[in-house]
């Protein structure tokens, strides 16, 4: 297993909008409405920000993986997610960790940087 809290990791977690470490968790990858970015640095929160996802209409599933992608995303910590964007973060180097039970972004990274988290594998996403 890596060491999750070494040097620099930029994660992105699905969240309602307006986002932040307060914000409510957003249950599923593809339909959330925005993605809360955290900034780690030796495992401690260094910067906090956001991106809107683009509506699931404009290019499908796939959307929000180019979203984290552009925004230079290491790791995303999914309640859900469907198989194609699974293998879209994992193709584009985006490590993918499960989160489901935790309800708002600040117990999500709190939960990955004490490793807490597991990978998502291809058997575990959604079917849709």
């Amino acid at each position: 297993m890596t060491d999750r809290t070494a040097s620099r990791i930029r994660l992105a977690v699905p969240s309602e909008t307006p986002g932040g470490l307060d914000a409510a968790r957003s249950g599923h990858f593809g339909r959330s409405p925005s993605f809360t970015l955290i900034d780690l640095v030796d495992g401690e929160i260094a910067g906090v920000d956001f991106v809107e996802n683009a509506p699931h209409r404009h290019g499908g599933c796939m959307s929000p993986v180019l979203t984290l992608g552009t925004n230079m995303v290491d790791a995303v910590i999914v309640a859900g997610i469907g198989h194609r964007p699974l293998l879209g973060c994992l193709q584009t180097g985006i490590r993918v960790f499960a989160g489901e039970d935790r309800p708002d972004v600040r117990s999500v990274v709190e939960a990955f940087i004490e490793m807490e988290l597991s990978p998502v594998g291809v058997d575990a996403t959604c079917r849709h």
